[in-house]
C-alpha cells in the first residue's frame, strides 16, 4: 500500500504569526508541509527560501498569486494577512481550486464571511478558520469537563484576554475592523460557544475608559461584555490592548475548572478542585494544520469551518452595537 503524501501548504503573508508560529509548526507536521510562500517583500522571500528550502517556482508575489492554480505541489493556501484582506484573498484562493485556511477573525463583517463561504462552495474547496484552540488539549479538556457535566451543569463562564500593547495594522480600524475584540476578544466569544455548545441569545457591552485617546482614536482600547445563553448560563468577558489578561474559568453546580494562561500558543496550565490538569502540551498550529490536511485526504468536514467564523463575526457585530448604544442587543 502506498503511503499517502503530505499536502503542500502555501502561506500568504509572512508577518509575525507566519514567521514565529506557522512556519516553525510546519516543520513538525505529519500530514502537510510548507510548499510555497506569497509575499510582497523580496527580503522575506529570500529568508524563507533559504530556511525552508522552497523552490523558486513555489514563491509568489501578490501580483502573480492567482497562478498558484497551475502548481500541483500546493494543495492548501493559508491566508495570514490583515483582517480587511481576508475576503479578497480567500476568494482568489478558492478560484485557484486549492483548499483554504483563513486566520481569525474570518473577516470584518458577516457579509464578507458570506461571500467567502459562497466562493469556496462554488469552487468545491474546503474552507477552514484558524481556530487552533479547538486542537489544544487544555481547551479540549475544558470542553470535555463541560459537555460531560463532570461537575454538573455549567452555570457561569469567565473569559478574559488582553495584551499589554498593540501596534501596526491592528490599530487601524480599516485594516483590523475594530480593536482588541477582533484580535483577542474573539477567543472569549468562541470559548463561550465551545464550552456551552450553544449560541448566545443576547449580549451587553461596555467600552472601557481610554487611557491613550490618541492611540485608540478610532478603536476601543478595552471592552467588557456579557453573553446570555438559552439555558441561563452567563459568560462574563473582557478584552484589552493595554492590560495583559489570559484566563478561562467555568463554574458549575458542583465545582469549577479553569486554564490560565488559556489562549496562548504555549505554556497553558489548568486546574480543577482535584488539582493541576495533567496534560502534555502540543504544538497547536501543527495539530490544526494536520487536522485540516487529514480532513481533505479523508473527505470529511473540518471541525472549524467558515460557518464558525461567520457566527463569531455575527456575535462580535452585536457586541459592537451594544458598545455603541449602551443597550442589550439580541444576536
Amino acid at each position: 500500500m502506498m503511503e499517502r503524501r503530505k499536502l503542500g501548504v502555501a502561506l500568504v503573508g509572512l508577518g509575525i504569526y507566519s514567521d514565529g508560529e506557522l512556519g516553525p509548526a510546519l516543520k513538525e507536521t505529519s500530514h502537510c508541509y510548507l510548499a510555497g510562500i506569497v509575499s510582497g517583500s523580496e527580503r522575506k522571500k529570500e529568508k524563507w527560501k533559504k530556511e525552508y528550502d522552497i523552490p523558486d517556482k513555489n514563491i509568489y508575489s501578490y501580483e502573480d498569486f492567482d497562478s498558484i492554480k497551475n502548481n500541483d505541489s500546493i494543495d492548501i493556501i493559508y491566508i495570514v494577512l490583515p483582517n480587511s484582506m481576508h475576503k479578497e484573498y480567500v476568494i482568489r484562493a478558492a478560484k485557484t481550486g486549492k483548499h483554504v485556511i483563513c486566520e481569525k477573525p474570518m473577516a470584518n463583517t458577516v457579509e464578507e464571511c458570506d461571500e467567502m463561504i459562497a466562493a469556496c462552495e462554488e469552487a468545491g474547496v474546503t474552507l477552514s478558520i484558524g481556530y487552533r484552540l479547538h486542537f489544544d488539549p487544555f481547551n479540549l479538556e475544558m470542553m470535555k469537563l463541560a459537555n460531560e457535566k463532570v461537575y454538573g451543569n455549567v452555570k457561569r463562564i469567565f473569559a478574559s484576554h488582553g495584551l499589554s500593547t498593540a501596534e501596526g495594522w491592528r490599530l487601524d480600524k480599516v485594516l483590523a475592523g475594530g480593536g482588541p475584540l477582533m484580535d483577542v476578544g474573539i477567543y472569549c466569544v468562541n470559548a463561550g460557544r465551545y464550552i456551552t455548545n450553544l449560541e448566545p441569545l443576547a449580549v451587553h457591552a461596555t467600552e472601557g475608559q481610554k487611557k491613550d485617546k490618541k492611540k485608540f482614536a478610532n478603536i476601543e482600547e478595552s471592552l467588557t461584555w456579557t453573553m446570555e445563553y438559552p439555558n441561563g448560563v452567563i459568560a462574563e468577558c473582557s478584552c484589552s490592548y493595554s492590560q495583559y489578561r489570559n484566563h478561562l474559568r467555568v463554574e458549575a453546580e458542583n465545582g469549577w475548572f479553569e486554564i490560565a494562561p488559556s489562549f496562548s500558543y504555549s505554556g497553558l496550565k489548568g486546574r480543577t478542585p482535584e488539582g493541576k490538569m495533567d496534560i502534555k502540551p502540543i504544538n497547536q498550529q501543527a495539530a490544526q494544520m494536520d487536522d485540516f490536511a487529514l480532513a481533505i485526504m479523508n473527505n470529511r468536514p473540518t471541525p472549524v469551518p467558515g460557518e464558525m467564523g461567520r457566527q463569531d463575526m455575527k456575535i462580535i457585530g452585536a457586541i459592537y452595537r451594544s458598545m455603541e448604544t449602551g443597550q442589550r442587543v439580541e444576536t
